[in-house]
């Protein structure tokens, strides 16, 4: 059988070939791959009966669940590219995305955690605008649809009862789905081609406003096929995918990757150690990728001891800084088989990957080779590749390296040579075995606990608070999150650093993990000739 293209030609491979064994693992649900593909087909017919066709952008707001997946297959098998948002967002971060990339449809889990996804949207409608507006309708103007100043977006889907006015409950979206012929879908899932827009994943960048992403359908499938690889992911396994599904690793290294081996997906919605343990015991959990937060967490639990961890297999971690020890720990006293490190970002969702058999040590300090189809490079400031061992820019081509961002060519051009290299501004460097080290970020990026966080839009939050006249946010390390945010703040005469206010103000506009962990007032920036802010010195004081 031939290896699929696109992702209708996955779902159709493996209901065929796995067709009984589980492909969704949700509580007390358990769906198989041949109803996945059968339940696929009642999300698109229902999608395709609010008007979506090849082309549209549908966007998924909503923890990692069985209908996330639904949603996004059901899309993408329309020809539909998926936008998936943070579930950390807040209205005026989502709001960005959706008006960015032109969704026609949103898909939310209203109610989450006790988050209401929709209302947050509503509330962050520009001054005057009415958004006491049906479910869906004709676009005429910026007021027309659900979410008022969203004139693209004509329907909000709850995966809930639709418990928020105006929003279509997931069941009837079904149940409207029911007047659309199956043929009708079928034919839109043999029209998508290996080349279609798949996905466009939005990262903030270094300016602080957003970029899509795209990838398509054959790169998308590139992506799961070199972890699923990597990771050796049978239909044995059994995934327990913490990772977030709007992220790529949860997304392409976790439902597509999963799919790609007819592997049992189990669904994590919100972490929780003990949860987590009772999960990897109860189903036998083997696959256990995360951010090094989680092995942690783990490995220092007062009772672990009281769980059975014996199923687990394999696990990767990101090229997040880790304690030295980390993945020795997680062989030695969580029981893993296989450990590794891994390196990608958004426009190249897995670039580098520890070798199997590595030495623990090694995998600590280095995030492994190129994967197959990816070339890596470190250059200097003229391009010139570097000696081993001394750090420049990484660079990176092949086949699994983005489209471009969604309509944005300038970007594009800024991000991807002629030559076809895309450059990171990561800094980092090649030891005598062509493995890959991370040692510092040129666009000042940081994560926080296995996300990322650019710096330039938290400070253009902060610049607007009525006290601060100009801010700088770095990352610092901190032990249980690996970073946090740090941020300098120059403030208006007579004003004084009120934390408590300054971490309120933030987090009515950004989502917790950006949100800065303390605030530090200083007279003045440090600053090179040329008036740029030095936040090396920043992060060194």
């Amino acid at each position: 059988m031939a290896t699929p293209d696109t992702i209708p030609a996955l779902l159709e491979q493996a209901a065929t070939r796995h067709g009984d064994r589980p492909a969704f693992v949700d509580g007390d649900t358990i769906l198989t791959y041949a109803g996945l593909a059968e339940e696929v087909v009642r999300a698109a017919r229902g999608l395709r009966s609010l008007g979506v066709q090849p082309g549209d952008r549908v966007a998924v707001w909503a923890p990692n669940r069985t209908e996330f997946a639904l949603a996004l297959l059901g899309a993408q098998s329309l020809g539909a590219a998926l936008v998936p948002l943070n579930t950390r967002y807040r209205g005026h971060e989502a709001r960005v995305v959706l008006e960015r990339s032109g969704a026609s449809v949103l898909v939310v889990a209203d109610g989450f955690l006790d988050t209401h996804y929709t209302r947050m949207l509503r509330e962050s409608a520009p001054d005057g605008a009415d958004d006491s507006l049906p479910v869906s309708g004709p676009v005429s103007g910026p007021d027309s649809g659900p979410v008022a100043g969203l004139p693209r977006l004509h329907t909000v889907v709850d995966l809930g009862d639709g418990a928020e006015e105006g929003t279509l409950p997931w069941a009837e979206l079904l149940a409207r789905g029911e007047q659309v012929p199956v043929s009708e879908v079928a034919e839109l899932a043999a029209a998508v081609t290996p080349d279609t827009v798949c996905d466009i994943l939005f990262t903030s960048g270094t300016t602080g406003v957003p970029k899509g992403v795209m990838s398509s359908h054959r790169q998308t499938l590139g992506v799961a096929a070199v972890w699923a690889g990597g990771a050796g992911l049978t239909d044995q396994d059994r995934y327990a995918v913490i990772n977030p599904f709007f992220h790529s690793f949860g997304y392409k290294a976790g439902i597509i990757a999963a799919m790609t081996a007819g592997t049992a997906i189990h669904p994590v919605p919100v972490y929780s150690p003990e949860s987590l343990m009772e999960l990897i015991q109860r189903e036998r959990i083997t696959v256990l990728p995360g951010a090094p937060t989680l092995f942690l967490t783990l490995i220092n639990h007062p009772r672990l001891a009281e769980f059975d961890l014996s199923s687990l297999r394999f696990a990767i971690a990101g090229a997040a800084t880790v304690p030295e020890t980390l993945f020795e720990q997680m062989l030695d006293v969580l029981g893993f088989d296989q450990v590794a490190q891994a390196y990608g970002l958004t426009e190249c969702v897995v670039a580098t990957q520890s070798r199997p058999g590595e030495d623990p040590r090694h995998v600590a300090e280095t995030t492994g080779p190129g994967v197959p189809g990816i070339e890596v490079r470190v250059v200097d400031e003229h391009g010139q590749d570097v000696a081993v061992g001394a750090d420049g820019e990484v660079l990176l081509r092949g086949d699994n390296v983005m489209l471009g961002y969604f309509e944005d060519p300038e970007a594009t051009a800024e991000a991807i040579d002629p030559d076809g290299w895309l450059h990171t501004g990561d800094v980092g460097r090649l030891d005598e075995h062509g493995c890959l080290k991370i040692t510092d970020r040129i666009k000042d990026m940081f994560t926080v606990g296995g996300f990322n966080v650019y710096p330039a839009e938290v400070e253009n939050v902060l610049s607007a608070h009525p006290d601060v006249v100009e801010a700088a946010v770095v990352g610092v390390p901190d032990e249980r999150m690996g970073t946090v945010g740090r941020a300098y703040l120059i403030l208006r005469e007579g004003a004084v650093a009120d934390a408590a206010g300054l971490t309120a103000y933030c987090r009515e506009r950004l989502a917790n993990f950006k949100v800065p962990r303390d605030f530090v007032a200083i007279s003045e920036l440090p600053r090179n000739a040329s008036g740029k802010v030095l936040k090396k010195d920043l992060r060194s004081s």
